[in-house]
């Protein structure tokens, strides 16, 4: 039963990242940003912090080599700004003048696979789409492409020799290893391994209760840091408390919390023709299990909130990756779809049996509604653990169910504020929170003195409209009638070098549009025309 148990494991991770059949192309050795500088200087922007500060300025923020030196207010909104009050420009200094804009501390995306062989994609596609939509640091929870590749990659964003975010590496359990795990023993040589490995963490998706016991408390005796999307295949014996209470720091979606809330049944309430190898079955039944839980705000809801809180336990959401399950319709028709998703990402996202993520084997108005009444009860939960202290992430699983990535990031932010949240409390979510998740908040996460320099540089309020974070911007109507697009990341700041945002999404375009021109591509949708041959249009 153990052998079957690690069979199925290792079938979950083929089937999650896609990728172990080779290696994707790895980001070019060519760093393409600017700096960093003995001395930069942003000027008169407005400072959009993660720490709970209302927005303030106009300040001038001065970073030296890779370390913000100080932040300096430098006038008042609609006053013309007194340059005596300014700090003076070092000779080989560099400065940026961003009067009238706004900056804010770099994202850091907690769910980022780096793409795969499957999905067709590169390393320098990936890391482009993420750095032009303002994310510095992500965490690639699986290291789909071997733990090596990833650290090697890290090493080079590190060493600032790519052009890429920050990596954190977390692998799956079990991998690398050449045969089955069936003892808490082999558990945690398996885990001490990963550590000399140099792995920052570890993404499980289930164990025996044994197991995955002897696993947690092993990896939270090294300190390392751990992340789970408790599949269904365990979930029955082991839910998210009991993973937190082992030391758990992450949870990834949803699955195994409305298992902790079942307060009438032990087990999701299967259909008996269910299959779990049928992802319709699997993503049809799970947009059913949130009214299986624990009404909000009965007793039982408020106390595994309170237990997971005072576990100082982190939940990552992903909302953006499941919203194709509430309208599909939107999420294929996205617009950036046509500019820079690839042939080969749009054939992995098309209906497949096989395909991970792609379960639209019929999927209609019923299971649509069911997802939208999901949405409802789990939005309220996790808005409800944010207000009553507990840590909540942004992080955007893309690469998977109609998601680019970049593009599904943002979208994560806007789903968070659907979930309640103000938009000062996403951009903690989305930048400190993640920092303080993967235990880098002395680092990263907000603009204060003796930080390192992750910022992002943005023309339009992204308080008052998020959308102006896509890098397709958001649309605007002038006061002459004329539409017109504004926003996108103007300049992402990583380890204080600078990246021409929309320069990086514009290279995208490119290599987006090379294989398209290389196959004669073009976006149809599923299905489309053999529907229109069938009723004899030619």
């Amino acid at each position: 039963m153990k052998v079957q148990h690690m069979k199925y494991i290792l079938i979950t991770f083929l089937l999650l990242s896609s990728v172990l059949s080779a290696q994707i192309e790895s980001a070019p050795q060519i760093n393409e940003g600017e700096g960093p500088f003995s001395q930069l200087i942003i000027r008169g922007a407005t400072l959009i912090n993660s720490t709970g500060a209302p927005p303030t300025g106009p300040v001038d923020i001065i970073v030296e080599n890779n370390i913000i030196t100080n932040i300096k207010k430098v006038g008042y909104p609609g006053v013309e700004i007194d340059s005596t009050r300014r700090p003076k420009l070092k000779a080989g200094g560099h400065e940026i003048s961003a009067e009238g804009m706004y900056v804010l501390p770099g994202f850091v995306d907690m769910h980022g696979h780096i793409g795969g062989d499957s999905q067709g994609t590169t390393a320098e596609y990936v890391f482009k789409l993420w750095l032009g939509h303002g994310i510095t640091t992500i965490r690639e929870p699986s290291c789909g492409n071997g733990l090596d590749w990833t650290l090697e990659h890290k090493e080079l964003s590190a060493s600032n020799k790519i052009t890429a975010p920050r990596i954190q590496a977390y692998t799956v359990f079990g991998q690398g290893s050449e045969d089955p795990i069936s003892t808490p023993e082999q558990a945690r040589t398996w885990v001490q391994n990963n550590a000399r490995k140099g792995a920052d963490g570890i993404k499980f998706f289930g164990l025996s209760p044994k197991i995955f016991d002897a696993a947690l408390r092993e990896n939270k005796k090294l300190g390392l840091r751990s992340a789970c999307h408790h599949a269904q295949m365990d979930v029955g014996r082991w839910n998210v408390l009991h993973s937190a209470e082992a030391g758990l720091t992450t949870m990834e979606h949803w699955y195994g919390l409305p298992e902790a809330l079942f307060h009438d049944k032990t087990l999701q309430d299967y259909p008996l023709d269910y299959n779990y190898q049928n992802e319709q079955h699997r993503f049809q039944e799970a947009g059913r299990l949130w009214k299986q839980a624990a009404p909000p705000y009965s007793e039982k809801w408020k106390a595994v909130m309170q237990e997971l809180i005072d576990l100082d336990f982190t939940i990552d959401p992903t909302f953006n990756i499941y919203e194709a399950s509430r309208d599909l319709h939107r999420a294929r028709r996205e617009e950036w779809h046509e500019i820079y998703t690839l042939p080969s990402l749009w054939r992995f996202f098309l209906p497949s049996k096989i395909s991970h993520g792609s379960y639209w084997h019929f999927w209609g108005t019923e299971q649509e509604v069911d997802w939208r009444d999901n949405y409802k009860l789990w939005m309220t939960f996790i808005n409800e653990y944010k207000n009553q202290g507990g840590r909540v992430t942004a992080g955007s699983d893309s690469g998977f169910i109609y998601k680019l990535y970049g593009f599904g990031f943002i979208r994560e932010l806007e789903l968070l504020r659907e979930a309640g949240f103000h938009p000062l409390e996403i951009i903690r979510s989305a930048s400190l929170s993640g920092a303080e998740a993967l235990g880098m908040d002395d680092e990263i996460g907000s603009i204060e003195v003796g930080k390192r320099a992750d910022l992002i540089v943005i023309e339009e309020n992204p308080l008052v409209n998020l959308k102006v974070l896509y890098g397709t911007g958001a649309i605007k109507l002038t006061d002459d009638n004329e539409i017109v697009r504004v926003g996108g990341v103007k300049y992402t700041i990583k380890d204080g070098i600078i990246y021409d945002a929309k320069k990086l999404l514009s290279d995208v375009r490119k290599i987006a549009d090379k294989a398209k021109a290389e196959e004669g591509f073009k976006i149809n949708q599923p299905g489309m025309d053999e529907y229109f041959k069938r009723l004899g249009d030619k």
